[in-house]
């Protein structure tokens, strides 16, 4: 499967999921939500059909956590191949189920969605073996039953992740003889580097939470897993930047002139 196949596939689509997210997941304020609320309790603000009755006015309603977040698709992948169009409310008898299996196929997701970027980063046969194997191995555990996917050892396999991940930013960091910032050093909240020359700088697992980015230079700088939330990236050219993802993008402030990658979109809230 093509790069562009993986990650449309790794694209949200509401349409055809459930509500998952709006049941399965533990709301809190720290996470941008006006209210707290257990997984596994349907929001407030979903209805019959599965939408949001808010939708269009999440800003204003405080819902931050709702705009930032992604799924990845798990939620389409869950509801219409692994339980073949059924959902929660219909099926009450394995709800429970459902969440848990909507949970692990969130972290697959996730994971598989920096393996296609990593393979897209390295020219290593054998890594690229190497990843394209967990690939593989990815996708056939979202094919099993829901009882297969609950027994498979997420844990395990993330570790094996991380390894390959780590492999190919030591790998990217040689190549481009750039500067890997001291991992002993990762609050940048509130950091000013506007229009500093960030380019190749590994600020992957960072909090740059209200950090100001604008206008600064971005080519190959890895942002692996860093907080964005509400970074100022208005006039930046982040097109070239590696390990983003949409709900990174999502939790952040750009502008009409602020530049993605060509696989992320510019979020509704920006306008």
């Amino acid at each position: 499967m093509t790069k562009e196949k993986v990650l449309k596939k790794l694209t949200i689509d509401c349409e055809k999921c459930c509500g998952l997210c709006c049941v399965a997941l533990y709301f809190s304020k720290s996470d941008g939500f006006p209210t707290d609320k257990a997984a596994g309790k349907p929001c407030v603000n979903l209805i019959s059909d599965f939408r949001c009755s808010i939708h269009s006015k999440l800003i204003e309603c405080k819902m931050k956590g709702c705009l930032a977040y992604d799924c990845f698709g798990a939620g389409q992948m869950v509801t219409q191949s692994i339980y073949h169009g059924s959902d929660w409310k219909s099926m009450p008898e394995t709800s429970e189920q459902m969440y848990k299996v909507f949970l692990i196929v969130w972290q697959l997701h996730q994971m598989l969605w920096y393996l296609v970027e990593a393979s897209s980063l390295v020219f290593d046969s054998d890594i690229k073996n190497d990843i394209d194997a967990l690939i593989t191995e990815n996708e056939n555990v979202t094919k099993l039953s829901p009882d297969e996917i609950l027994n498979f050892d997420i844990d395990k396999y993330k570790s094996k992740i991380n390894n390959i991940l780590r492999n190919v930013i030591k790998l990217i960091s040689n190549a481009n003889n750039t500067k890997i910032i001291d991992k002993k050093t990762v609050n940048f909240i509130g950091k000013n580097f506007k229009k500093q020359n960030l380019d190749g700088r590994d600020l992957s697992m960072t909090l740059l939470i209200a950090a100001n980015l604008e206008g600064c230079s971005l080519n190959g700088t890895n942002f692996l897993g860093a907080d964005l939330r509400d970074a100022n990236i208005k006039n930046t050219n982040l097109s070239k930047s590696i390990f983003l993802t949409q709900g990174q993008i999502n939790s952040a402030i750009g502008n009409k002139n602020t530049i993605l990658p060509s696989y992320l979109s510019l979020p509704i809230s920006w306008n």
